[in-house]
Protein backbone atom coordinates (compact mmCIF):
# COMPACT_ATOMS: atom_id res chain seq x y z
CA UNK A 1 0.00 0.00 0.00
CA UNK A 2 1.23 3.40 -0.93
CA UNK A 3 1.74 5.53 2.28
CA UNK A 4 0.85 8.72 2.88
CA UNK A 5 4.90 9.69 2.96
CA UNK A 6 5.62 8.21 -0.34
CA UNK A 7 2.26 10.70 -1.78
CA UNK A 8 3.57 13.55 -0.24
CA UNK A 9 7.15 12.91 -1.84
CA UNK A 10 5.73 12.17 -5.34
CA UNK A 11 3.57 15.36 -5.31
CA UNK A 12 6.86 17.86 -4.16
CA UNK A 13 8.90 15.56 -7.04
CA UNK A 14 6.45 16.66 -9.57
CA UNK A 15 6.00 20.04 -9.37
CA UNK A 16 9.03 23.00 -9.51
CA UNK A 17 8.76 25.07 -6.48
CA UNK A 18 6.94 28.16 -8.40
CA UNK A 19 3.59 26.10 -9.40
CA UNK A 20 3.28 24.85 -5.88
CA UNK A 21 0.25 25.54 -4.37
CA UNK A 22 0.17 26.94 -0.66
CA UNK A 23 -0.96 23.50 0.68
CA UNK A 24 1.43 21.30 -1.18
CA UNK A 25 4.57 23.56 -0.32
CA UNK A 26 3.53 22.99 3.83
CA UNK A 27 3.12 19.07 3.08
CA UNK A 28 6.32 17.88 4.99
CA UNK A 29 5.07 20.72 7.58
CA UNK A 30 1.70 18.68 7.87
CA UNK A 31 3.30 15.19 7.74
CA UNK A 32 6.09 16.17 11.22
CA UNK A 33 2.88 17.94 13.44
CA UNK A 34 1.24 14.08 13.01
CA UNK A 35 4.67 12.21 14.13
CA UNK A 36 4.12 9.53 16.37
CA UNK A 37 6.11 10.00 19.83
CA UNK A 38 9.00 7.29 19.16
CA UNK A 39 10.35 10.01 16.20
CA UNK A 40 12.63 11.60 19.36
CA UNK A 41 15.61 13.37 18.66
CA UNK A 42 17.99 10.00 19.83
CA UNK A 43 15.78 7.86 17.65
CA UNK A 44 15.73 9.63 14.64
CA UNK A 45 18.87 11.64 13.58
CA UNK A 46 20.84 8.75 11.56
CA UNK A 47 17.06 7.66 10.02
CA UNK A 48 18.18 8.67 6.66
CA UNK A 49 13.92 7.95 5.61
CA UNK A 50 12.98 10.05 8.14
CA UNK A 51 15.08 12.97 6.90
CA UNK A 52 14.70 11.99 3.17
CA UNK A 53 11.25 12.92 3.75
CA UNK A 54 12.64 16.50 5.46
CA UNK A 55 14.99 17.43 2.95
CA UNK A 56 12.27 17.60 0.60
CA UNK A 57 10.72 21.25 2.30
CA UNK A 58 14.05 22.57 0.38
CA UNK A 59 13.87 23.50 -3.11
CA UNK A 60 18.07 23.25 -3.68
CA UNK A 61 20.44 22.70 -5.99
CA UNK A 62 21.52 18.58 -4.92
CA UNK A 63 24.55 19.39 -7.90
CA UNK A 64 26.08 20.89 -5.37
CA UNK A 65 26.91 20.11 -1.42
CA UNK A 66 26.27 23.35 0.68
CA UNK A 67 28.28 23.12 3.41
CA UNK A 68 27.91 27.13 4.13
CA UNK A 69 24.81 27.42 5.99
CA UNK A 70 26.40 29.42 8.82
CA UNK A 71 25.90 32.20 6.69
CA UNK A 72 22.37 32.19 4.84
CA UNK A 73 20.56 29.23 5.00
CA UNK A 74 18.04 28.55 1.88
CA UNK A 75 14.25 28.64 3.63
CA UNK A 76 11.79 25.78 3.02
CA UNK A 77 9.36 25.82 0.02
CA UNK A 78 6.47 26.85 2.78
CA UNK A 79 8.40 29.52 3.84
CA UNK A 80 9.11 30.52 -0.20
CA UNK A 81 5.55 30.21 -1.41
CA UNK A 82 4.53 32.58 1.66
CA UNK A 83 6.55 34.86 0.72
CA UNK A 84 5.80 34.81 -2.76
CA UNK A 85 2.06 35.16 -1.62
CA UNK A 86 2.19 37.96 0.54
CA UNK A 87 3.90 39.78 -2.09
CA UNK A 88 1.68 39.38 -4.53
CA UNK A 89 -1.46 40.14 -2.09
CA UNK A 90 0.60 43.41 -0.89
CA UNK A 91 0.92 44.78 -4.74
CA UNK A 92 -2.93 44.33 -5.14
CA UNK A 93 -3.12 47.45 -3.50
CA UNK A 94 0.02 48.54 -1.73
CA UNK A 95 -1.28 51.53 0.00
CA UNK A 96 -4.31 50.02 1.98
CA UNK A 97 -3.28 46.13 2.23
CA UNK A 98 0.59 46.72 3.54
CA UNK A 99 -0.53 48.87 6.47
CA UNK A 100 -4.06 48.12 6.95
CA UNK A 101 -3.89 44.52 6.29
CA UNK A 102 -0.15 43.08 6.53
CA UNK A 103 1.30 45.15 9.09
CA UNK A 104 -0.99 43.83 11.96
CA UNK A 105 -0.21 39.99 10.45
CA UNK A 106 2.75 40.21 11.80
CA UNK A 107 2.12 40.31 15.22
CA UNK A 108 1.23 36.64 15.29
CA UNK A 109 5.04 36.07 13.91
CA UNK A 110 6.51 38.62 16.70
CA UNK A 111 4.72 35.89 19.15
CA UNK A 112 6.28 32.74 17.46
CA UNK A 113 9.48 34.12 17.97
CA UNK A 114 8.42 35.37 21.98
CA UNK A 115 7.17 31.74 22.37
CA UNK A 116 10.64 29.91 20.86
CA UNK A 117 12.59 32.20 22.99
CA UNK A 118 10.28 31.98 26.37
CA UNK A 119 10.06 35.69 26.19
CA UNK A 120 7.11 37.84 26.32
CA UNK A 121 6.03 39.49 22.81
CA UNK A 122 6.51 42.81 24.35
CA UNK A 123 10.30 41.94 24.43
CA UNK A 124 10.47 40.92 20.67
CA UNK A 125 11.36 43.06 17.97
CA UNK A 126 11.38 42.25 14.37
CA UNK A 127 14.64 43.05 12.27
CA UNK A 128 16.38 42.61 9.36
CA UNK A 129 19.48 40.92 10.73
CA UNK A 130 21.87 39.93 14.03
CA UNK A 131 23.85 43.43 12.90
CA UNK A 132 20.74 45.27 13.29
CA UNK A 133 19.59 44.05 16.13
CA UNK A 134 22.80 44.32 18.31
CA UNK A 135 23.55 47.50 17.32
CA UNK A 136 20.64 49.23 18.10
CA UNK A 137 22.09 48.16 21.79
CA UNK A 138 25.62 48.87 21.01
CA UNK A 139 24.88 52.79 19.52
CA UNK A 140 21.73 53.14 21.78
CA UNK A 141 23.06 51.94 25.43
CA UNK A 142 24.05 55.62 27.07
CA UNK A 143 28.13 55.07 27.45
CA UNK A 144 30.17 57.66 29.11
CA UNK A 145 34.07 58.67 27.93
CA UNK A 146 36.30 55.72 30.37
CA UNK A 147 33.41 53.47 30.70
CA UNK A 148 34.18 50.16 29.65
CA UNK A 149 32.60 47.22 27.47
CA UNK A 150 34.18 44.04 28.17
CA UNK A 151 33.88 41.60 25.26
CA UNK A 152 36.01 38.97 23.71
CA UNK A 153 38.74 38.32 20.73
CA UNK A 154 36.21 35.68 19.39
CA UNK A 155 33.29 38.22 19.06
CA UNK A 156 31.95 38.75 15.49
CA UNK A 157 34.06 42.09 13.14
CA UNK A 158 30.66 44.07 12.48
CA UNK A 159 29.83 44.19 16.06
CA UNK A 160 33.68 45.15 17.57
CA UNK A 161 33.91 47.53 14.71
CA UNK A 162 30.80 48.91 16.18
CA UNK A 163 32.31 49.25 19.81
CA UNK A 164 35.23 50.65 18.14
CA UNK A 165 33.74 53.66 16.26
CA UNK A 166 31.97 54.49 19.96
CA UNK A 167 35.81 54.26 21.41
CA UNK A 168 36.43 56.63 18.42
CA UNK A 169 33.41 58.89 18.99
CA UNK A 170 32.68 58.84 22.38
CA UNK A 171 36.03 58.05 24.01
CA UNK A 172 34.59 54.60 25.98
CA UNK A 173 37.27 51.49 26.23
CA UNK A 174 36.87 47.99 24.35
CA UNK A 175 38.88 45.07 26.34
CA UNK A 176 38.91 41.94 24.59
CA UNK A 177 39.53 38.69 26.93
CA UNK A 178 40.99 36.06 24.84
CA UNK A 179 39.60 32.46 23.81
CA UNK A 180 41.35 29.40 23.77
CA UNK A 181 40.67 27.53 20.80
CA UNK A 182 39.56 24.85 20.78
CA UNK A 183 38.11 25.95 24.17
CA UNK A 184 37.38 22.57 26.64
CA UNK A 185 37.62 24.58 29.70
CA UNK A 186 34.35 26.84 29.90
CA UNK A 187 34.86 27.70 33.62
CA UNK A 188 38.70 29.09 33.18
CA UNK A 189 36.84 31.08 30.38
CA UNK A 190 34.30 32.53 32.97
CA UNK A 191 36.87 33.58 35.52
CA UNK A 192 38.87 34.99 32.75
CA UNK A 193 36.46 37.51 32.02
CA UNK A 194 35.45 38.20 35.90
CA UNK A 195 38.82 38.66 35.94
CA UNK A 196 38.74 41.72 33.64
CA UNK A 197 35.98 43.37 35.08
CA UNK A 198 36.89 46.56 36.80
CA UNK A 199 34.71 49.21 38.08
CA UNK A 200 34.31 50.95 35.10
CA UNK A 201 32.92 48.02 33.33
CA UNK A 202 29.36 48.93 32.17
CA UNK A 203 28.38 46.01 29.74
CA UNK A 204 29.66 42.94 28.47
CA UNK A 205 28.98 41.41 25.19
CA UNK A 206 29.77 37.75 24.13
CA UNK A 207 28.54 35.55 21.17
CA UNK A 208 26.48 32.16 22.18
CA UNK A 209 27.92 30.54 19.49
CA UNK A 210 31.61 31.84 18.51
CA UNK A 211 30.73 32.58 13.92
CA UNK A 212 34.40 31.29 13.70
CA UNK A 213 34.71 27.67 15.32
CA UNK A 214 31.14 27.23 16.22
CA UNK A 215 32.09 27.05 19.93
CA UNK A 216 29.03 26.90 22.27
CA UNK A 217 29.99 30.02 24.67
CA UNK A 218 28.90 29.32 28.86
CA UNK A 219 26.66 32.05 28.31
CA UNK A 220 24.22 31.61 30.87
CA UNK A 221 27.28 31.37 33.51
CA UNK A 222 28.80 34.63 32.05
CA UNK A 223 25.24 36.30 32.25
CA UNK A 224 24.75 35.26 35.89
CA UNK A 225 27.94 36.54 37.18
CA UNK A 226 27.67 39.67 35.38
CA UNK A 227 24.41 39.98 37.27
CA UNK A 228 25.79 39.08 40.53
CA UNK A 229 27.69 42.64 39.64
CA UNK A 230 25.20 44.21 38.37
CA UNK A 231 26.74 44.24 35.02
CA UNK A 232 24.27 43.67 32.07
CA UNK A 233 24.68 41.64 28.82
CA UNK A 234 24.40 41.48 25.38
CA UNK A 235 24.26 38.12 24.12
CA UNK A 236 25.05 37.72 19.88
CA UNK A 237 22.70 34.73 18.96
CA UNK A 238 23.38 35.17 15.72
CA UNK A 239 24.38 31.42 14.79
CA UNK A 240 23.13 30.15 18.03
CA UNK A 241 18.89 30.87 17.56
CA UNK A 242 17.32 27.44 16.74
CA UNK A 243 20.12 25.79 16.02
CA UNK A 244 19.38 24.13 19.44
CA UNK A 245 17.14 24.31 21.99
CA UNK A 246 17.49 26.71 24.61
CA UNK A 247 15.02 29.88 26.14
CA UNK A 248 16.49 33.15 27.66
CA UNK A 249 16.41 31.98 31.02
CA UNK A 250 18.75 29.25 30.41
CA UNK A 251 21.15 32.41 29.40
CA UNK A 252 20.00 34.82 31.75
CA UNK A 253 21.01 37.97 29.53
CA UNK A 254 19.36 40.87 29.25
CA UNK A 255 19.56 41.77 25.35
CA UNK A 256 19.77 39.18 22.83
CA UNK A 257 20.03 40.01 19.05
CA UNK A 258 19.59 36.93 16.07
CA UNK A 259 19.51 36.47 12.72
CA UNK A 260 16.68 34.56 11.04
CA UNK A 261 18.09 33.81 8.17
CA UNK A 262 20.59 31.21 9.27
CA UNK A 263 19.24 28.36 11.39
CA UNK A 264 15.35 28.74 11.40
CA UNK A 265 15.41 28.84 8.03
CA UNK A 266 13.43 32.20 7.34
CA UNK A 267 13.73 34.67 4.68
CA UNK A 268 16.68 36.38 3.92
CA UNK A 269 16.83 40.08 5.74
CA UNK A 270 14.80 38.51 8.81
CA UNK A 271 16.26 39.09 12.55
CA UNK A 272 14.80 39.17 15.88
CA UNK A 273 16.12 41.47 18.78
CA UNK A 274 15.24 40.63 22.54
CA UNK A 275 15.94 43.28 25.22
CA UNK A 276 14.40 42.62 29.22
CA UNK A 277 11.15 44.50 29.58
CA UNK A 278 12.55 47.04 32.45
CA UNK A 279 15.36 47.85 29.66
CA UNK A 280 13.56 48.53 26.74
CA UNK A 281 13.48 52.61 27.90
CA UNK A 282 17.19 52.55 28.34
CA UNK A 283 18.42 52.03 24.99
CA UNK A 284 17.88 54.58 22.06
CA UNK A 285 16.90 53.41 18.60
CA UNK A 286 18.92 53.43 15.67
CA UNK A 287 16.28 55.32 13.57
CA UNK A 288 13.87 57.95 16.09
CA UNK A 289 10.93 56.86 17.25
CA UNK A 290 8.29 59.37 18.99
CA UNK A 291 8.70 59.96 23.02
CA UNK A 292 5.43 57.86 23.57
CA UNK A 293 7.74 54.68 22.08
CA UNK A 294 10.14 55.05 24.33
CA UNK A 295 9.36 51.34 26.76
CA UNK A 296 8.09 50.49 23.53
CA UNK A 297 10.24 46.97 22.28
CA UNK A 298 8.74 48.36 18.41
CA UNK A 299 10.30 51.62 18.55
CA UNK A 300 13.58 49.29 17.09
CA UNK A 301 10.88 48.37 14.16
CA UNK A 302 10.66 52.47 13.78
CA UNK A 303 12.62 51.95 9.74
CA UNK A 304 10.29 53.49 7.50
CA UNK A 305 8.27 51.76 4.60
CA UNK A 306 10.00 47.87 4.38
CA UNK A 307 8.18 44.54 2.64
CA UNK A 308 5.86 43.12 5.65
CA UNK A 309 5.69 40.09 3.64
CA UNK A 310 9.05 39.35 4.78
CA UNK A 311 8.36 39.51 8.12
CA UNK A 312 4.88 37.50 8.04
CA UNK A 313 6.90 34.65 5.44
CA UNK A 314 8.79 34.16 9.23
CA UNK A 315 5.51 32.20 10.49
CA UNK A 316 5.98 29.29 7.88
CA UNK A 317 9.59 28.97 9.33
CA UNK A 318 8.29 29.37 12.96
CA UNK A 319 6.03 26.55 12.08
CA UNK A 320 8.34 24.34 10.47
CA UNK A 321 11.16 24.46 13.22
CA UNK A 322 8.11 24.00 15.87
CA UNK A 323 7.14 20.77 14.28
CA UNK A 324 10.47 19.46 13.17
CA UNK A 325 11.99 20.26 17.03
CA UNK A 326 14.81 21.42 17.62
CA UNK A 327 16.30 18.86 20.03
CA UNK A 328 15.92 16.79 16.55
CA UNK A 329 17.71 19.44 14.86
CA UNK A 330 20.65 19.42 17.36
CA UNK A 331 20.65 15.69 17.27
CA UNK A 332 20.82 15.61 13.51
CA UNK A 333 23.67 17.95 13.07
CA UNK A 334 25.97 16.59 15.90
CA UNK A 335 25.01 13.14 13.71
CA UNK A 336 26.17 14.95 10.33
CA UNK A 337 29.33 16.08 11.74
CA UNK A 338 30.65 12.81 13.27
CA UNK A 339 29.99 10.82 9.95
CA UNK A 340 33.50 13.26 8.80
CA UNK A 341 34.93 14.03 11.75
CA UNK A 342 35.25 10.15 13.05
CA UNK A 343 36.90 9.20 9.74
CA UNK A 344 39.22 12.65 9.65
CA UNK A 345 40.53 12.94 13.44
CA UNK A 346 42.14 9.81 12.93
CA UNK A 347 44.68 11.63 10.25
CA UNK A 348 47.64 13.50 12.46
CA UNK A 349 47.71 16.26 10.05
CA UNK A 350 44.02 16.95 10.87
CA UNK A 351 43.19 19.58 13.63
CA UNK A 352 39.97 21.06 15.10
CA UNK A 353 39.24 24.22 16.29
CA UNK A 354 36.05 22.83 18.13
CA UNK A 355 35.90 20.53 20.89
CA UNK A 356 34.11 17.63 18.99
CA UNK A 357 34.42 15.52 22.06
CA UNK A 358 31.98 17.62 23.86
CA UNK A 359 28.17 17.75 22.23
CA UNK A 360 27.80 20.51 24.33
CA UNK A 361 30.41 22.80 23.04
CA UNK A 362 29.13 22.28 19.32
CA UNK A 363 26.39 21.30 17.40
CA UNK A 364 25.96 22.72 13.39
CA UNK A 365 29.39 24.79 13.31
CA UNK A 366 32.75 23.02 13.27
CA UNK A 367 36.41 24.52 12.38
CA UNK A 368 39.04 22.30 10.49
CA UNK A 369 42.28 22.81 9.29
CA UNK A 370 45.11 20.30 7.42
CA UNK A 371 48.28 21.13 8.05
CA UNK A 372 50.21 22.63 5.81
CA UNK A 373 46.88 23.60 3.45
CA UNK A 374 45.65 27.36 2.81
CA UNK A 375 42.19 27.44 3.99
CA UNK A 376 41.33 29.63 1.07
CA UNK A 377 42.63 27.20 -1.75
CA UNK A 378 41.35 24.02 -0.07
CA UNK A 379 37.95 25.55 0.17
CA UNK A 380 38.38 26.72 -3.72
CA UNK A 381 39.63 23.16 -4.80
CA UNK A 382 36.27 21.51 -3.11
CA UNK A 383 33.87 23.22 -4.99
CA UNK A 384 36.04 23.38 -8.21
CA UNK A 385 36.54 19.64 -8.12
CA UNK A 386 34.02 18.62 -5.66
CA UNK A 387 31.00 20.96 -5.96
CA UNK A 388 30.84 21.45 -2.22
CA UNK A 389 30.60 24.39 -0.82
CA UNK A 390 32.73 25.59 2.60
CA UNK A 391 33.40 28.62 3.82
CA UNK A 392 37.64 29.57 4.83
CA UNK A 393 38.45 31.20 8.00
CA UNK A 394 41.61 33.22 9.02
CA UNK A 395 42.40 34.54 12.07
CA UNK A 396 45.10 35.98 14.37
CA UNK A 397 45.15 32.59 16.50
CA UNK A 398 44.33 29.53 14.06
CA UNK A 399 42.63 28.96 10.52
CA UNK A 400 40.74 26.41 8.88
CA UNK A 401 37.30 25.30 6.89
CA UNK A 402 34.09 26.08 9.30
CA UNK A 403 31.71 23.35 8.02
CA UNK A 404 28.48 23.83 8.64
CA UNK A 405 25.50 21.41 6.92
CA UNK A 406 21.37 21.54 7.60
CA UNK A 407 18.82 19.54 8.19
CA UNK A 408 18.57 19.04 4.21
CA UNK A 409 22.21 17.69 4.25
CA UNK A 410 22.55 13.91 3.35
CA UNK A 411 24.76 11.32 4.84
CA UNK A 412 26.52 11.07 1.07
CA UNK A 413 26.71 14.77 1.56
CA UNK A 414 29.25 14.62 4.65
CA UNK A 415 31.05 10.94 3.56
CA UNK A 416 31.40 13.01 -0.09
CA UNK A 417 32.99 15.77 1.72
CA UNK A 418 34.73 13.23 4.45
CA UNK A 419 36.13 11.47 0.96
CA UNK A 420 37.51 14.87 -0.78
CA UNK A 421 39.26 16.11 2.52
CA UNK A 422 41.37 12.71 3.27
CA UNK A 423 42.86 12.36 -0.17
CA UNK A 424 44.26 15.99 0.63
CA UNK A 425 45.38 14.99 4.17
CA UNK A 426 46.51 11.71 2.76
CA UNK A 427 48.60 13.63 0.13
CA UNK A 428 46.67 11.80 -2.64
CA UNK A 429 45.64 14.73 -4.00
CA UNK A 430 47.28 18.27 -4.34
CA UNK A 431 45.12 21.55 -4.63
CA UNK A 432 47.82 24.04 -5.87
Amino acid sequence: MTSRRDLMRTALAAAPITMLSAASARAVTSWLQTLPPDKTAGNVAADEDFWRTVQEAFAVDRTVVNLNNGGVSPSPRAVQDALRRFTEETNRLPAKILWQEMEPKQESVRQGLASLFGVAPTEVAITRNASESLQNIQFGMTLQKGDEVLTTTHDYPRMLTTWEQRVRRDGIVLKKVPVPTPLKDAAALVRSIEEAITSRTKVIHVSHVVFLTGQIMPVGEICRMARRRGIPCIVDGAHSFAQFPFTRDELDCDFFGTSLHKWLCGPIGTGMLYIRKDRIADIWPLMAAPATMDADIKKFEEIGTHPAAIHNALGEAIDFNVSLGLDRKAARYRYLHSIWTERLQRNERVSFMTDITNPANQCALVLVHIKDTDPGKLSTWLYDKHRILTVAIAHEDFKGLRIAPSVYTTRRDMERFADAMESVANGTAKID
